[in-house]
């Protein structure tokens, strides 16, 4: 009878408990950093089919779920790059590694989501340090290609794609492009006009290839434009779906490009941006978002301070510009964490640098509904370290991309235990 009465109450109190799930992952004892909704101590993540199912002191574990202990460790959400050539170069010496720069002036076809190899070894280098997803972002001409978003860790194009799009566009340069260039100031602005000449007659095709395309599909014309790769491939951003990366830098040049941007009404985004810092206000009144960098940088001018590209965030974020950061690497993509704890030192604080390598990367590209936070319902693409991911004497013990678990593992860590347990295999 006694048998049967515990027999009884196995029964009910297995029926209270929820659905049995051995593909969850629940992390336990954590320290949540949200990034938009604080800090949760001491509390619970629940991982389910690619996403985070539920988070906080009251999380309910299924049975059958793998349960990782983090007491005295921090979840953060993954790290995103706002822009690098990663997966794009592997070795500069070697013309078959390099896939970010194709030959031409006008190529914004050139697709990095399909030119990523992901294979590459840096990948595993940059995730380990908590970098999880990355812009990959074609370099070159006036228009270089089209960027892409991606998660680092995939097979296929389809796999790795993070939501993202954007043509990348180099906005005429009217600085000198370093000691090396010994043209006369006539011979440059000459060569920027030029430039800018050759843009504006660019965008007009690209806006008349859109209205003959846009009239013959209601029926107002009696001919579909000719199929040209660079037209179609602009089209996106004519009709503002996409938005225009634009790369430029100093305070004249970013000037220009705002009076362009505002001319043309075009969803643009300012790369790079090293003179921000000096107009900062005109920015944050064009309402134009930034992703800034490198932040490891030498002063625009001699007079200068010397810490203005570490400050250059911070300034224009105390203007009011929506400010982001990218490494702007490819083999060094892992050092963006160290960029970030740069910009928090100079000037944008601890929160806002982890804002600006999260959160805000994901609402100006458009993907702060699945990445960017710790949040119900986004994507598991997070990490868990023992502390600051800024500090370099953080070690991150777990990484999940989508909710798979991926290897603390790269080429260091390998060459790491090789030679810790050398063997060459021999006795003596």
């Amino acid at each position: 009878m006694l048998k049967f009465f515990i027999s009884a109450l196995a029964l009910i109190w297995i029926g209270f408990q929820p659905n049995p799930d051995p593909k969850a992952i629940a992390l336990t004892n954590a320290r949540l950093v949200t990034v938009t909704n604080g800090v949760i101590e001491n509390a619970t993540l629940l991982i389910r089919d690619g996403k985070i199912a539920a988070l906080g002191k009251a999380v309910v574990i299924p049975s059958g779920a793998t349960i990782i202990d983090c007491a005295g460790k921090s979840v953060y959400p993954g790290m995103i790059d706002g822009g690098s050539q990663l997966g794009l170069l592997e070795v500069n010496s070697l013309p078959e590694t390099v896939d970010h720069d194709e030959l031409g002036n006008i190529t914004p076809q050139m697709q990095a989501l399909t030119a990523v190899n992901p294979n590459s070894e840096l990948i595993p280098v940059t995730r380990v340090n908590g970098v999880l997803v990355s812009l990959a972002v074609p370099t070159g001409g006036m228009f270089p290609g089209t960027a892409a978003l991606i998660r680092l860790h995939g097979y296929t194009p389809e796999q790795m794609y993070a939501g993202f799009k954007g043509v990348a566009m180099n906005f005429p340069n009217t600085g000198r492009m370093g000691g090396f260039d010994r043209r006369t100031d006539e011979e440059i602005t000459k060569t920027a006009q030029k430039a800018l000449e050759d843009l504006n007659q660019l965008w007009q095709q690209a806006q008349e290839y859109h209205r003959i395309q846009t009239a013959f599909a209601s029926g107002n014309h009696p001919k579909a434009p000719e199929y040209v790769p660079e037209m179609a491939a602009l089209q996106p951003v004519i009709k503002g779906e996409w938005p225009l990366l634009i790369e430029v830098n100093t305070a004249k040049d970013i000037e220009a490009a705002l009076t362009w941007i505002k001319a043309r009404n075009v969803k643009a985004v300012l790369t790079g941006v090293r003179e921000g810092w000096r107009v900062a206000d005109k920015i944050a009144t064009a309402g134009v978002s930034v992703i800034a960098g490198s932040v490891f940088s030498f002063p625009t001018r001699a007079s200068d301070r010397y810490d203005r590209g570490y400050a250059n965030p911070a300034l224009m974020h105390k203007a009011g510009v929506k400010v982001a950061l990218r490494s702007e690497a490819n083999e060094n993509a892992r050092n963006l964490p160290f960029f970030a704890g740069y910009a928090a030192a100079y000037g944008l604080g601890k929160d806002q640098a982890l804002k600006a390598v999260t959160i805000i990367p994901a609402e100006i590209l458009g993907v702060s509904d699945r990445l960017g936070s710790l949040e119900t319902g986004k994507e598991a693409t997070l990490f868990i370290a023992n502390g600051d991911p800024f500090e370099p004497k953080t070690q991150i013990s777990h990484l999940f991309i989508a909710g798979r678990t991926i290897k603390i593992e790269s080429r260091q860590t390998r060459l790491y235990e090789e030679f810790l347990n050398r063997n060459p295999g021999f006795d003596k």
